[in-house]
């Protein structure tokens, strides 16, 4: 029986386009083989297996082009787990990959038996000696390790453009670099200790005082044979001095032979070693790695020169000056960058496309920067430019220099043609042969019919490209197999550079490892990983294999799926960012599984059972916030899509149903305000759990999508009446949102005062006066309707507040201030988008503020009391969106000495009453909050949206409230 109002899953169909020779196909309908999943369902648990047919699909693809379908996904809980799990493998005779942030470039995240995800339960760290180390478990952000060392004025080596979203797992076992990262400051130098497990199930910490002689103990076979390669290289002249050699540039191609170099001991060969393996030698479950100092100051300049040759003429003196980072780009990049990022020069536009330019960057105390600008100024005195330098020291500036340097990427994603692929491939020259090297590459790329556009970490002779060929055409699949063949020659054949300098050498590189380091050294890493791992268990085809075709298989197609997505690379930069990622997919997953659906004939019985299970996966559980948005390099909101399916699943009966709640919301509100004096009633007398179980069982008959849960304390009702104004005198118009308008204060807070009546307070205190029109109640921004996808509702809606507005604004002539973020963004961003020409007009007219802005305005005007020690501060999706993060804030600092955003704070997931349908989704997206919180307790928890916080209430359990009322309290006079 079809639940009440229930949307119809099957109406969201498939996207328009033929079928793929790619797509799954109906043996995989049930998801993994039966007897796989009952096997490791009884060695970890159901809740650390994966198996259904959406899971599998979702973790098929990562950054690479390629993708394989794992047989199943499981989520280790500790080493114990993998242990069992690697023991498993041994007796069965399967294999395993290891994938953490899904960021990798090169194939080794993937497999096509048992998937290991090291991100799900392998998130922490702890700072050890005032900051001088790290340590930390595989699946922690490296963006986050770097926030919490910031507070001890350190900082980790490798700085990849993937920070934000790719794991300390993922950094060391590729020894990822970035624009800043010396080779003396990559993981291969900084990590220090390692806790692993091996193939065989053995343990090592190697930080043990015992460690050395248990390794010895444990693993004699591997202990003996480390020795006997070290002893075969130190009596091989040639083949040190190779190794040497190779390490004089950036290079992650192969193993890092020189742990044999700088390693004794077996274990400390071994730990070396297992820096850049890519998983393929042992499961990492600590690393510890030593920090660097994080200077506070920063300057950053473009210097534009005629030429690649007159750049990268620069580049070593620039070094010698103490630059922190030398970015080079090339001309016709920076002339796309300059019509894709709003505020870049303009200048850019003019480029001949033979020139060049170098962002520099160097950080220090400000003596030390006043005179490194000068030396530069010095130095590029005899120079010509296209355009004179300017150094900025300015936060916001230097973030949209680099925003540019790393959008790149999004710009070719923007350009490509539809249905190709991006392959991001990196190489490394010797430094001193740079601009030989991007002029040879240019022409290679010209050659083959690529896009020339390269760029790159100039001070190391490290270049960067992005490839776009149509690997669904076996013509143009031999086209990239031609250029990566003459690619080979070139790099090692001329420059005996690096084939992969920083990005690991996964699948991509695996055929041409011999070819880069000749047949010695390779016959040592066949060696190494037959010694670590005998049966083969860890990453076959990673590094090293036997077949020379490899790179050009198991490519993924890129179907045509629905505008709003269609762009998307798979980069997976998004998820960090998205509420869900703890408990159903992420953007990248939702977007991987739609275009699964179009690889799917329209008939398909896994084309329904993908539309089956993406109905909670996909659609119920995303909060389509837009946040996603924010790290995506081509800006893509999965929520927009997200938001299309709703309206395709919505049914006449849901449509009536929407067009009439927005016609007598008022009525709805009323309503609303005396079901929570009920509530109110009932769990002040009886206790919540009774009201729990209540709304259970009606979202058991009605549906966990239409009827919401109470998961913990509710608020207060919001007083009937709202506060007395005047209109005469006002100096703007307050229309206080209607989730403030139905729910008060949290419980553990008095009733009163409300929070329009705070407002209202404070800003006639501060002598700018609010008035509150009589019409309010019944009226609201409509973003409701919009996230629900209830087209006539939210239509009507829009164009009633838009007239509502106009008029109690004077036609524009007074600001109208908002009290809820969310409500604001919605008027802003959303309303006039969907009414007529005319109202489109009035919208853009109006003045419409948040009461963040206002406030913070109010500031001057105000006097504390007293302040308290420290708050903590919830940033929503919407005051993200909105860019109000900075003002929120401020005025979080005029309220207390200490202001903290625990470390990983996104979104809350609430999403007006999506965390109510779902709270399950709040608990996802606020874990490592709430971890943080817990950690470290404030004195009071403030946000800016009341269902944020309510949601955040029920998740971390703390009373957070409109930062308004703590303004209004602690401004008061003594």
């Amino acid at each position: 029986m079809r639940r009440l109002l229930a949307p119809q899953t099957t109406r969201i169909g498939r996207p328009d386009g033929p079928a793929q020779p790619d797509a799954i196909g109906i043996e995989h309908l049930d998801g993994s083989p039966a007897d796989l999943a009952r096997d490791l369902t009884e060695l970890l648990g159901s809740e650390q297996v994966l198996h259904r047919l959406s899971d599998l699909v979702r973790y098929a693809s990562d950054a690479s082009p390629y993708r394989l379908l794992p047989q199943i996904v499981v989520r280790p809980r500790d080493a114990a787990d993998v242990a069992a799990l690697l023991d498993y493998c041994r007796r069965t005779g399967r294999h395993t990959t290891l994938r953490s942030g899904g960021t990798s470039l090169n194939g080794q995240s993937q497999s096509d038996d048992i998937l290991i995800d090291v991100r799900h339960n392998w998130n922490g760290m702890t700072v050890e000696n005032d900051g001088a180390r790290l340590r930390a478990r595989p699946g922690t952000i490296l963006s986050h390790a770097n926030a919490v060392l910031a507070r001890y004025g350190r900082r980790l080596g490798p700085d990849p453009a993937s920070a934000d979203v790719a794991t300390i797992g993922g950094v060391v076992a590729n020894n990822a670099g970035g624009m800043r990262c010396r080779l003396s400051r990559n993981a291969y130098h900084c990590v220090s200790g390692i806790t692993f497990v091996l193939p065989s199930g053995t343990t090592i910490h190697t930080e043990a005082a015992d460690a050395e002689s248990e390794f010895r103990k444990a693993e004699p076979e591997l202990a003996d044979g480390l020795l006997t390669l070290r002893a075969e290289i130190l009596a091989d002249e040639e083949l040190v001095e190779r190794i040497k050699h190779k390490y004089t540039i950036r290079n992650t191609t192969g193993y890092a032979l020189n742990a044999f170099l700088d390693g004794e001991t077996p274990l400390e060969i071994f730990r070396r070693l297992l820096v850049g393996s890519e998983g393929t030698l042992a499961f990492m479950a600590e690393v510890v790695i030593d920090t660097l100092p994080n200077p506070g100051t920063t300057t950053v300049t473009w210097i534009s020169t005629e030429s690649i040759d007159a750049a990268a003429h620069l580049v070593p003196a620039l070094v010698g000056l103490g630059a922190e980072a030398v970015e080079l780009m090339m001309a016709p990049a920076l002339t796309e960058a300059a019509k894709a990022f709003p505020g870049a020069p303009s200048y850019w536009r003019t480029f001949d496309p033979k020139a060049a330019a170098l962002l520099v960057e160097f950080r220090g105390e400000a003596d030390a920067l006043d005179g490194a600008e000068r030396s530069v100024k010095e130095l590029l005195a005899d120079t010509t430019l296209l355009h004179p330098i300017e150094f900025t020291r300015d936060e916001q500036l230097i973030e949209f220099n680099w925003r540019v340097r790393e959008g790149l990427l999004g710009i070719v994603g923007h350009l490509r043609p539809e249905g190709s692929a991006v392959v991001n491939e990196d190489v490394c020259f010797p430094p001193a042969r740079i601009a030989e090297g991007a002029h040879d590459l240019q022409q290679l790329l010209g050659k083959h019919g690529f896009l020339p556009g390269v760029a790159g970490h100039a001070a190391y002779g490290n270049l960067h490209f992005t490839l776009t060929p149509m690997l669904s055409e076996e013509t143009d699949k031999e086209r990239y197999g031609a250029f990566m063949s003459d690619l080979v020659d070139l790099i090692i054949g001329k420059y005996d550079g690096s084939l992969k300098a920083e990005h690991g050498t996964g699948r991509n590189m695996a055929p041409f490892v011999e070819r880069e380091w000749g047949a010695k050294a390779t016959d040592i890493m066949w060696r190494l990983k037959r010694l670590a791992d005998p049966h083969g268990v860890l990453g076959p085809d990673v590094i090293l294999t036997i077949d020379e075709d490899i790179h050009l298989k198991h490519f993924k197609s890129t179907p045509k799926i629905e505008q709003a997505a269609n762009l998307c690379i798979e980069c997976g930069f998004c998820e960090a960012a998205c509420p869900s990622r703890n408990v159903t997919t992420t953007p990248r997953q939702r977007i991987a599984l739609r275009r699964e659906m179009a690889r799917q004939p329209e008939d398909s019985p896994v084309l329904a059972q993908l539309q089956a299970e993406y109905e909670y996966d996909g659609i119920e559980t995303c909060a389509a916030d837009g946040t996603c948005a924010i790290p995506c390099p081509l800006q893509i909101n999965t929520g927009d899509l997200i938001k299309g399916f709703r309206r395709a699943e919505s049914t006449a009966a849901r449509e009536r149903a929407g067009l009439a709640a927005a016609k007598h919301w008022g009525r709805i509100e009323r309503l609303a305000r005396l079901a929570m004096s009920g509530v109110d009633g009932i769990q002040s007398h009886i206790g919540v759990k009774v009201l729990t179980e209540l709304t259970d069982a009606a979202r058991f008959v009605a549906g966990s999508d239409l009827i919401p849960s109470v998961p913990g304390p509710m608020p207060h009702p919001a007083p009937a009446h709202l506060p007395q104004t005047e209109r005469e005198s006002a100096r703007a118009v307050y229309f206080p949102a209607c989730i403030n308008r139905i729910f008060g204060r949290d419980p553990d807070k008095p009733t009163t005062p409300s929070l329009p009546e705070a407002f209202v307070s404070l800003s006639a205190r501060a002598g700018m006066p609010l008035w509150i029109p009589d019409d309010v109640r019944g009226l609201c921004c409509s973003t409701p309707w919009a996230s629900k996808g209830l087209v006539e509702g939210h239509r009507w809606m829009a164009e009633a507040v838009c007239d509502a507005l106009w008029r109690w604004s004077d036609h524009g002539s007074l600001p109208v201030v908002v009290d809820a973020a969310s409500r604001t963004h919605g008027l802003l961003d959303d309303v006039a988008e969907h009414v007529d020409d005319a109202r489109r007009d009035q919208m853009n007219a109006m003045r419409i503020r948040d009461s963040i802005t206002w406030c913070r305005d109010l500031l001057p005007l105000l006097s504390v009391n007293r302040k308290l020690e420290t708050v903590a501060l919830h940033p929503t999706c919407s005051t993200t969106h909105l860019g109000l993060n900075r003002d929120l804030k401020a005025v979080a600092s005029f309220l207390a000495d200490t202001t903290v955003v625990p470390v990983g704070t996104t979104c809350c997931g609430t999403a007006g009453d999506r965390g109510l349908l779902h709270p399950e989704l709040v608990v996802s997206a606020t874990r490592d909050e709430k971890a943080g919180l817990d950690a470290s307790p404030a004195q009071a928890y403030l946000s800016a949206n009341r269902t944020c916080e309510m949601g955040l209430r029920q998740a971390t359990g703390q009373p957070y409230e409109s930062f308004v009322f703590l303004l209004e309290e602690l401004t008061r006079s003594s």
